[in-house]
Order: structure tokens, then sequence, then C-alpha cells
């Protein structure tokens, strides 16, 4: 890492920067700032782990039955390139992945419990991000997830980002692709917040679609081919003018 960023992005899971922030990273990386994309749910399961079934229905949808979650850092480390962006790798686990440390029994064994649920054991995880971000090095600007469709691991990063930087200090990305489900957005937001678009030139357009087809494993969860993909992302660039930001207004 270097001594100072512009710029630090928190990613859950790898692929939500380049998937919400990678017009804007792009852009930055191409003025010559250095932005580091800090990825916290990247850490490898147990190798003795039994997985859920959803857990495996994921692992085939990305054809990945096998050290999945290195081949998807090895994905994401292609797309950092693509965006210029320097990368750094939590120790957490995917929730798909995490157990409760008493009885040993997966916390998250289906998508419903993921949206809706936080595990008492997750108050450790929390705990565990703050210390990571508080040995972060400095930065002019930390952006953070904004939660759109409640993914739980999404609303960890954000808890322990308010703790450690302070909900004032942080700037929040709409979490693509669930900010492009009607209604998700609003559900999230508070009136106290407010809006900035970040207009994005072809170019930066085209390295974020880039970076997200870079993605192998999930392109089948969000797009049907890469026209689909191309048109996906440009709807939604076009929708909300580029790409949008949040922050609290100052009082």
């Amino acid at each position: 890492m270097r001594e100072r960023y512009k710029t630090i992005y928190l990613s859950p899971h790898l692929d939500d920067a380049a998937l919400s922030c990678g017009g804007r990273i792009f852009m930055e990386t191409a003025a010559s700032h250095p932005i580091l994309i800090v990825t916290l749910m990247a850490g490898d399961p147990a190798p003795d782990l039994p997985l859920s079934d959803f857990a495996q229905e994921l692992h085939t949808r990305w054809g990945l039955p096998q050290d999945a979650v290195r081949a998807r850092r090895a994905e994401d480390m292609a797309a950092c390139q693509i965006l210029g962006a320097d990368y750094l790798y939590g120790s957490v686990q995917d929730c798909i992945y995490r157990t409760d440390p008493i009885t040993g029994e997966l916390c998250y064994p289906t998508w419903e419990i993921v949206k809706s649920t936080q595990h008492p054991a997750d108050k450790v995880t929390v705990a565990r991000l703050v210390e990571l971000f508080n040995q972060l090095p400095p930065a002019d600007e930390i952006v953070a997830p904004l939660t759109v469709g409640q993914h739980l691991d999404h609303r960890l990063v954000r808890q322990a980002a308010e703790r450690a930087f302070g909900a004032a200090r942080l700037t929040y990305y709409e979490d693509y692709p669930y900010a492009a489900v009607s209604g998700a957005l609003e559900a999230v937001l508070t009136p106290e917040m407010q809006s900035t678009q970040i207009l994005l030139p072809e170019t930066a357009v085209t390295a974020k679609i880039e970076a997200i087809w870079a993605y192998a494993s999930q392109r089948s969860s969000f797009f049907d081919d890469w026209q689909d993909a191309q048109d996906k992302i440009r709807a939604y660039a076009a929708q909300v003018g580029g790409e949008r930001y949040w922050r609290f207004a100052k009082s």
C-alpha cells in the first residue's frame, strides 16, 4: 500500500467496487490519483466446511466447485488492473461460509436469511472490520456501501465504516445491481442524505464494463451475455447520470 490515497473504496465482496464505482475509479486513476479498493469478505472458507445448499448452488452457478474464493480474487486482480487501482484483501469470510463459533452451524444458509437477519456472532465481525479500517493509510475520502438491497455483508461493512470513520465523513455508493431494482434505493435513503452525480465519459463507461466483465464467475448472476452486460450497465448510467453518490447533509 501507499502512504496516502485520494480515495479508499470499501467493497464487501470481490466485485462490488467495480460494479458500483468502476467509472469513477477509472477517472481518478486516469488523472494519476492513487486509489485503493479494500475488499473485506475475501477470506478463504475453512477447508472442511460443509457448504449449505445455497452455497453449493452459488458455486455451481459460478463454475467454481473448488477454490472459489481464490479464483474470485484472481478475477478481482484483473479488474483492478483494468481500473488502475491498488487492492487489499481482508480475511473475513463471505457470509455464506461463516459459522456460529459455539454450535458450528452455518450462520446464513439461505438467501432470505442473508437479506433479513444479522447473526449475533457478527458482532465480532464488525469489530474485526473496525480494526482493519483503523489500520488503513490516510485518504481524502472513504467510499462505503449504502446497503441498497440489504445484503448482510454490505450492512456489516457500513456499520463498521460508520464506527471507524463517522457517518459524516463517508461517501456512500449505490450498490449495483441491487440499486437497479425499483424501490430498493428509496428503502435505504434517509431525508438528510443528498446525492451527487459523477458524469462518466465514454472511456470510463467502457472501462467499467470491461472491469465488471473480468469477474467471469459472476457474469451469469447478473447478465445474459456480453451485449446484455453493456446494455444494463449503460442503462443504469443513463438513469442516474453516470454514477450517483450520497452523503449526509452537513448541519
